[in-house]
C-alpha cells in the first residue's frame, strides 16, 4: 500500500489513539492501585484441583496461536471478570496431554458454546489431541445448547454429543465475502491510486471494484472448495453419515428441517449429527453419573476448567536444562517496528530471533506462522534476521498454520524446511499499494489548494493534490522491483526458476496439499510433526530434546498485574469496581478499534506490501 498511510490516518490513528492511551492509563493506575492495597494481605495461590472430576475445555473466542495485544491489558480486563475473546490451541492441547494420564481426571467435558471460531488447522489440532486422551479410556461427552461450524468439528470427536432440545446444528460451509466501495469512493469525488503486480492479488480491489473480479472469484473458489471437502470427510468418517451427507444438509435445509415440522433439534437427532437432546438440568444430572458431584454440592458437576488445570499443572513443572528446540510464534499482521503479541513486528520479531541464537541450549527454532502478511520491508527484516541464525550452523523450520500467506511466506521461505498441514492457505506471492487523493472532494467544498516547491517531487504525495506523474512512476516502479525482489527471493529458497515462480506466484493462493505438489513447501504435517523435523535437522534424538517457547519477557508491572489478577478479581466483585467506562462505552470503542485498525497500523516506510486478506469466515 503505498503510503498507505495517509496524512489523514496518521491524524485520525493519532487522536484515536491518544484518547485509548488516556482510558487504558487511568484503568491501569486504578487497577495496579487496587492489586498493591491488597499486596500484603494475600498472595499468589493456585486454585486447588478436585481430587476426582471431569476435565471442562470450554474455550472463549477464537482459537489462536498467540493472544493478542498488550498482557497487562488483559491480565486486568480478566481481574474484572471481563471474558478474554480468545483461547491459546496450545493451552487446550497442553491440557489433555497432561490429563490423559492424571488419575485426579476422570472423563472429559467439551463445552464449545462460547467458542466464536477457528481455522480449520487449529480445529485438526484440537481434534487430534481429543482422540490421544481417549486412547486412556476415559468417557468424553459433547455438550452445547447449539453447535456451529467450527464448534461441530470439534465436538464430533467426543463418545456423544449431546444438544439442547431448543438447539441446532449450523454447518453452512465456508466462504469469504468483503466490502467494495469504488461507488462511495466516486461519489466522494475520491480518486484511489493502486498499484499491483499479479492479476490475483485481489486485496487491493475493494477500492477499484464494486464486485469481486473474475481472478479473485475463481481463486477464492478452488480453496474454499477444498477447505470444505475436507471439513465434510472428516465430519461423515467420525460420524458415519452417507457420503455427501454434510453438504445435502448445508444446501437443502429449509426443506429437510420443513420435514421435521420445523424442529432443528429433532432435525439434527434424526439426520445422525447428534446422539441426544438433553435440556440443562438433564444434561447435568447425566454429567455427574458420568464424572461425579462436586465435594461441598451434590448438585454440581465436578470439573476443573482448562485454564485452571494447566496453571496448576505448569505450576509444578521444573524447566529442563540441556539442548532445545525453541518455537516462535508469528501470529497477525506484519507490521514495521516494535509490535505487541497478535501481530508480527519487523524488529520485535527479530529480537525474538537474536535472542533464541543468543541462547547456546537452543539447537534448532521453528517458526509458527499464522499471518496473511503486511509490510514487505518487515518481512525482509524478519527473513534476514532468520538467516542470521542459520549462520550459526543451527537450522530454522517453518510451521504454517492456518494461513501463511503473502508476506507470511515471504518469512517462511527461508527456512531450511517448510512444514504445512493440506488445509493451510499459502502462496499469494504479489506485492501492491493504494493511494487515495481528495483534491476534488475538496473542490466541491470550495476547497483549493495551490502553492510551490523547490524540486519536481516537492509536493506530489500530497493527499490534497492531484497525485503527480512523477511519484506515479516512482511508486509504480518500486511496486514493480517489490515483486521481482519477492520471485527472485522465493526462486532462490526453492531452487526455481523465476519463470517457474511467476507463474505459480501474480498473487495465486494455494492449498496446503497443492502448495506441496508445486513445491513451495517442503511436506505436510502439524507443530508436532514441524518441531521433530526441526530435531533431526539439528542431530537430536527423541527424548534428548525439551520443546521452549521465544516470547517477549514481561516487563515488572506486567508480571505484578498478572501475579495478582485475582486479588484485583476479588475486589471487583466485592466492590463492584466495573472498568472506568461503562461497558456499551468499552464494546463501542471495541468495534470502532476493530474496523479501523487492520488500516491504520499498515506502516511500510516504503508503502509496500504483500498482503493476502484470504482467510475464510
Amino acid at each position: 500500500m503505498a503510503n498507505g498511510m495517509t496524512v489523514f490516518r496518521r491524524l485520525v490513528s493519532g487522536l484515536w489513539r491518544a484518547l485509548d492511551g488516556i482510558r487504558r492509563f487511568i484503568h491501569l493506575v486504578l487497577m495496579l492501585g487496587l492489586v498493591l492495597v491488597l499486596l500484603s494481605a494475600v498472595g499468589q495461590q493456585v486454585a486447588p484441583i478436585p481430587k476426582v472430576g471431569a476435565l471442562l475445555l470450554a474455550p472463549q473466542g477464537r482459537l489462536v496461536e498467540q493472544l493478542s495485544g498488550d498482557p497487562l491489558e488483559r491480565a486486568l480486563a480478566r481481574a474484572q471478570g471481563q471474558p478474554i475473546q480468545e483461547t491459546l490451541v496450545k493451552d487446550l492441547v497442553d491440557a489433555l496431554h497432561a490429563a490423559k494420564d492424571d488419575d485426579r481426571i476422570n472423563s472429559l467435558i467439551l463445552k464449545f458454546d462460547a467458542m466464536s471460531s477457528a481455522g480449520l488447522n487449529k480445529l485438526e489440532r484440537l481434534a487430534a489431541a481429543i482422540d490421544d486422551f481417549k486412547t486412556s479410556g476415559k468417557k468424553v461427552i459433547a455438550i452445547g445448547d447449539g453447535y456451529t461450524r467450527d464448534q461441530y468439528f470439534v465436538a464430533i470427536r467426543a463418545d456423544e454429543v449431546i444438544m439442547n432440545p431448543m438447539g441446532f446444528v449450523y454447518v453452512d460451509g465456508y466462504s469469504r465475502f468483503r466490502s467494495y466501495y469504488k461507488e462511495a469512493i466516486d461519489k466522494l469525488s475520491i480518486d484511489y491510486h493502486v498499484w499491483r503486480v499479479g492479476e490475483y492479488k485481489s486485496f487491493v480491489e475493494p477500492y477499484i471494484r464494486n464486485d469481486m473480479s473474475p481472478e479473485d472469484r475463481e481463486m477464492g473458489r478452488r480453496y474454499l472448495d477444498a477447505l470444505w471437502d475436507s471439513y465434510q470427510q472428516t465430519v461423515v468418517a467420525v460420524r458415519d453419515l452417507e457420503p455427501g451427507a454434510l453438504d445435502r444438509y448445508a444446501n437443502n435445509a429449509p426443506e429437510l428441517l420443513a420435514e421435521v415440522e420445523g424442529d432443528t433439534a429433532r432435525l439434527a437427532l434424526h439426520y445422525g449429527l447428534v446422539d441426544k437432546l438433553m435440556d440443562r438440568n438433564e444434561r447435568r444430572d447425566y454429567l455427574i453419573e458420568i464424572a461425579g458431584a462436586e465435594e461441598d454440592d451434590e448438585l454440581e458437576v465436578a470439573a476443573v476448567g482448562h485454564e485452571r488445570y494447566i496453571a496448576a499443572v505448569r505450576a509444578t513443572e521444573k524447566a529442563k536444562d540441556g539442548d532445545k528446540v525453541a518455537v516462535l510464534v508469528a501470529s497477525g499482521a506484519i507490521l514495521d517496528g516494535n509490535q505487541p503479541p497478535g501481530t508480527i513486528g519487523g524488529d520485535s520479531t527479530a529480537a525474538l530471533i537474536r535472542k533464541a541464537r543468543k541462547d547456546e541450549d537452543i539447537k534448532a527454532l521453528v517458526l509458527r506462522v499464522d499471518s496473511g502478511g503486511g509490510s514487505a520491508f518487515a518481512s525482509e527484516v524478519i527473513r534476514k534476521e532468520l538467516q542470521a541464525f542459520q549462520a550459526t550452523g543451527r537450522p530454522v523450520v517453518a510451521s504454517m498454520d492456518s494461513v501463511a500467506a503473502s508476506g507470511g511466506y515471504w518469512i517462511s521461505m527461508a527456512a531450511d524446511e517448510i512444514v504445512a498441514t493440506a488445509n493451510t492457505i499459502t502462496g499469494s506471492i504479489g506485492i501492491g499499494g493504494t493511494l487515495p487523493t481528495v483534491d476534488r472532494t475538496l473542490a466541491r467544498l470550495g476547497i483549493n489548494v495551490d502553492g510551490i516547491g523547490t524540486t519536481d517531487l516537492a509536493g506530489q504525495a500530497r493527499l490534497d493534490r492531484p497525485l503527480g506523474e512523477s511519484i506515479d512512476s516512482l511508486i509504480g516502479q518500486s511496486i514493480d522491483q517489490g515483486y521481482v525482489q519477492f520471485i527472485s527471493l522465493v526462486a532462490g529458497h526453492r531452487n526455481k526458476t523465476l519463470e517457474e515462480v511467476d507463474n505459480i506466484a501474480r498473487g495465486r493462493v494455494w492449498i496446503g496439499a497443492a502448495a506441496l505438489e508445486l513445491g513451495l513447501v517442503d511436506t505436510l504435517g502439524d507443530i508436532d510433526a514441524a518441531v521433530a523435523a526441526a530435531a533431526r535437522r539439528a542431530g537430536l534424538s527423541e527424548g534428548e530434546y525439551a520443546t521452549t517457547y521465544v516470547e517477549k519477557e514481561l516487563e515488572f508491572a506486567e508480571q505484578l498485574a498478572m501475579r495478582f489478577t485475582g486479588v484485583a478479581g476479588f475486589f471487583t466483585r466485592v466492590f463492584g469496581f466495573d472498568g472506568f467506562l461503562p461497558e456499551s462505552a468499552e464494546r463501542l470503542l471495541d468495534y470502532v478499534d476493530a474496523q479501523i485498525d487492520p488500516f491504520l497500523r499498515l506502516n511500510d516506510p516504503r508503502g509496500i506490501y504483500a498482503v493476502c486478506l484470504c482467510e475464510p469466515s
